[in-house]
């Protein structure tokens, strides 16, 4: 009987994941298990700005996941203007008592979109040259982020394979999946609008830094940092969360993305009297989804 290459992965492939712990059943971790597996660096420079730090979460549990030895990347939300990546650490938390892998980065404020999304494939390119430190399977990256983060990570993620995206990362990084929690993904011209326009001083001034330009942005720059863009059947699996009570990122905002969803390959959860941010509740129920949504990568 000939054996053949294809034959012999699909065989490798079952191997690996029936060896491989599932993440829907791990107990999570205890606090102070967290502190005995996790090795924590802080303020980890990915770049020469004071802003671009991360923290990186060593687990020595990760590879025990096998082929669901992921590496997590979450960016905070903050109207690309406020916020830090210790604000907005229950994000991460049940990744981490799970034991997988975690980067928690900051990104640079108040200097626009562009600047601000090029420091995801900037860290993603630190961490790729200096990975003899970390030791992160950055073949398996899960890009995630709330808000103007999850707008972040969704548009790196989506055009990757798309020549026309300014940034790229450097060969041996591969983006598995991103989950987006109320991150802008079309329509930015109505949501830049809401927020230039708005009562709120601070707002306003989120709203005036989002494009470093005079007035409101044209419609050809606005689509370089529109997910929508950039969404083929070759993307990675995306896991979307948005609320149906959201005054900053209107529901209808989502609509023409929805409809580019594939079937068996992507995951939209809409809580019809969410707002902007999930509450506690809503968010342990998100994690449930997330987990099997992970599961099937």
């Amino acid at each position: 009987m000939k054996i053949t290459t294809s034959y012999l992965i699909l065989i490798i492939s079952i191997i690996l994941s029936s060896c491989s712990k599932k993440l829907t059943s791990t107990l999570d971790l205890s606090d102070t298990e967290i502190e005995t597996v996790y090795k924590v660096l802080k303020d980890v420079s990915y770049g020469s700005d004071a802003e671009q730090v991360m923290d990186v979460y060593l687990s020595q549990n990760a590879t025990s996941f096998g082929i669901r030895n992921y590496t997590i990347v979450f960016l905070h939300g903050g109207a690309y203007y406020g916020s830090d990546k210790s604000q907005e650490e229950r994000y991460i938390e049940p990744y981490l008592k799970k034991g997988l892998n975690v980067v928690n980065m900051n990104y640079r404020l108040k200097r626009g979109i562009p600047m601000a999304t090029s420091d995801l494939t900037n860290a993603l390119n630190f961490l790729k040259a200096n990975n003899a430190d970390y030791k992160l399977n950055l073949d398996k990256v899960i890009l995630t982020g709330f808000s103007a983060g999850a707008q972040i990570a969704t548009n790196v993620g989506l055009a990757q394979n798309n020549p026309s995206f300014p940034d790229k990362l450097n060969t041996g990084i591969s983006i598995k999946g991103i989950i987006n929690f109320s991150g802008p993904v079309d329509d930015l011209d109505v949501i830049e609008k809401i927020f230039v326009d708005h009562e709120n001083e601070l707002f306003s001034k989120a709203g005036k830094a989002l494009f470093p330009s005079e007035g409101y942005t044209s419609n050809e720059v606005l689509s370089v940092y529109a997910p929508v863009s950039y969404f083929d059947a070759n993307d990675p699996s995306i896991f979307l969360w948005h609320g149906g009570l959201d005054d900053q990122i209107p529901s209808e905002t989502f609509e023409n993305f929805v409809v580019k969803m594939r079937k068996n390959k992507d995951f939209i959860m809409f809580i019809p009297n969410g707002k902007h941010s999930p509450t506690e509740e809503e968010l342990a129920t998100a994690y449930v989804e997330i987990f099997r949504f992970l599961e099937g990568l």
